[in-house]
């Protein structure tokens, strides 16, 4: 078979080798270079040709039918699984399903016409700097022309690497130049860190709900993902205690201010017993930096990151996306040294450098001080459809609905009565042209069915009070139905 020809193992990689034929096998069905339901090639055939034990072969195929990506014939042989497009929304851990919960399910939302958007995260293109960083690109391409356009270095463009020290410094965190990647986006920070860093089989523990992109890149490189659950001042100490020493995780992966979905805020003790827990096991923490600057009525929104004195636990990740242009894919991370060059190589292999354009527009942006006026207008506007959304779900929603109290952010989650389904309250919403964010999609397993997420990014002053009156009927009627349907159960109850 030619397609097998191109595989190299190294034996010196450090990376078992049927790990590594995995991987090789797999990209090749992924890319369609083998075609569904081809036989592979025999085990004694294959280890013959590569120069490995029949045991190397036995291991990567087994992996490759746990994933699903193959199956066995009795007598025959072992085949590439007919049906890879369920494949490919398995691996990211969603459903595949033609209902309407398909697409937001993908992270994608349809939205109609004069819908109510409480299912994104993403800001109002209303609140976009677009004046100011017209200017911003203006006076790069006349400073630097053509230049603008060249790729620039996988590490970042370094006047605006230098211009970030600054700006964390305002926030405790020590940073040098080097330390510094530019990245498109978090979603790329987390996908870069999860390639770098992960082999397959290992654990990562994350936060039970968790961002459900973070749990696609995990579960993309074949991770084994434990979540812990969330306390009112954060992740279960014991808890996390306990799964750390049970599992030696490669790394946690946390939000402790404003965690996405539930909002919760790490408590400044919590944020210190982490740093000394994962010292003492010597564990590393991915920090996403959801949205430490919208802090309202938080007392502390420290990162752990500025706790990290020494620099050697924490690997930070800060995007702009929600604070600034979602569409500018602009980011960064700090990361302790012995990773640069790890993240570095994962950072070029993904797409070579983020956009030289729009870093150096950027820097222009930092330096400028346009920054601090634009970060100080975005939250006295969000703040005030915060107050808006909080005075508003006090106010009409029904109180057998759970709800936690956010300190900031933009997100608010809510718990609904034991019975009534998050799935039938979206789908219900959605004929109302009304978009929630069912909460099993925050889920490892996407097993729970009770929560769900409303964000005030994309909704205006106006929009908050009928959609939270739309959601609140809907939630009643649905509670009414159930305890309908209880009473007409007690009916016809057999006597004995």
């Amino acid at each position: 078979m030619e397609s097998f020809d191109d595989i190299k193992l190294c034996k010196h990689k450090g990376e078992h080798l049927y790990v590594q034929l995995y991987k090789a096998i797999k990209g090749l069905i992924i890319s369609g270079k083998i075609s569904n339901d081809e036989k592979l090639p025999p085990i004694r055939k294959l280890a013959k040709e590569l120069k490995v034990n029949n045991v190397t072969v036995v291991n990567a195929y087994h992996i490759l039918e746990q994933e699903g990506l193959v199956y066995k014939k009795i007598g025959s042989g072992t085949y590439v699984s007919p049906d890879l497009f369920e494949y490919t929304y398995e691996e990211q851990g969603v459903s595949n399903s033609s209902g309407s919960l398909s697409f937001i399910e993908r992270g994608q939302i349809q939205i109609q016409k004069d819908m109510i958007n409480f299912a994104s995260a993403t800001p109002m293109s209303e609140l976009f700097p677009v004046d100011d960083f017209k200017r911003a690109l203006n006076e790069v391409l006349d400073r630097d022309g053509g230049h603008a356009f060249d790729y620039q270095e996988s590490r970042g463009y370094f006047p605006l690497r230098k211009a970030l020290i600054g700006y964390v410094k305002e926030y405790n965190i020590s940073a040098n130049i080097d330390s510094i990647q530019i990245i498109s986006g978090a979603q790329q920070g987390i996908d870069i860190i999860a390639k770098a860093l992960l082999n397959y089989d290992d654990v990562v523990i994350i936060e039970s709900p968790s961002y459900t992109g973070a749990i696609a890149s995990f579960k993309s490189r074949g991770a084994k993902i434990i979540d812990v659950k969330l306390l009112d001042d954060g992740i279960d100490i014991e808890d996390l205690d306990k799964k750390i020493r049970i599992f030696n995780p490669k790394f946690l992966y946390l939000m402790p201010n404003f965690q996405n979905p539930t909002g919760i805020s790490y408590s400044r003790n919590k944020k210190n017993k982490i740093i000394d827990l994962c010292r003492q096991h010597e564990i590393y923490i991915v920090e996403d930096d959801y949205l430490s600057d919208l802090n309202f009525y938080s007392k502390d929104n420290t990162t752990l990151k500025s706790l990290d004195i020494d620099n050697e636990l924490v690997i930070y990740v800060k995007s702009f996306s929600k604070i600034f242009m979602p569409g500018l894919r602009l980011g960064f991370l700090i990361a302790p040294a012995i990773f640069y060059e790890h993240l570095l190589f994962a950072k070029h292999s993904s797409d070579i450098s983020t956009s030289g354009l729009l870093q150096r527009a950027l820097e222009i942006y930092f330096t400028r001080g346009t920054w601090k006026e634009h970060i100080e207008y975005m939250g006295e506007k969000y703040k005030d459809v915060f107050d808006i959304m909080l005075k508003n779900i006090e106010k009409y929603m029904p109180p057998e609905v759970d709800f936690m109290y956010p300190q900031g952010g933009v997100n608010f989650w809510f718990r609904l009565p034991k019975g009534i389904s998050s799935k039938n309250l979206y789908e219900t919403a959605i004929k109302n042209n009304v978009a929630i964010a069912p909460g099993n999609l925050f889920f490892v397993h996407q097993n729970d069915d009770r929560h769900f997420r409303l964000s005030i990014a994309s909704v205006n002053d106006d929009e908050i009070e009928h959609g939270i009156i739309i959601i609140s009927n809907i939630i009643k009627n649905l509670i009414k139905e159930k305890n309908d349907s209880e009473t007409r159960e007690e009916i016809y109850k057999p006597i004995l």
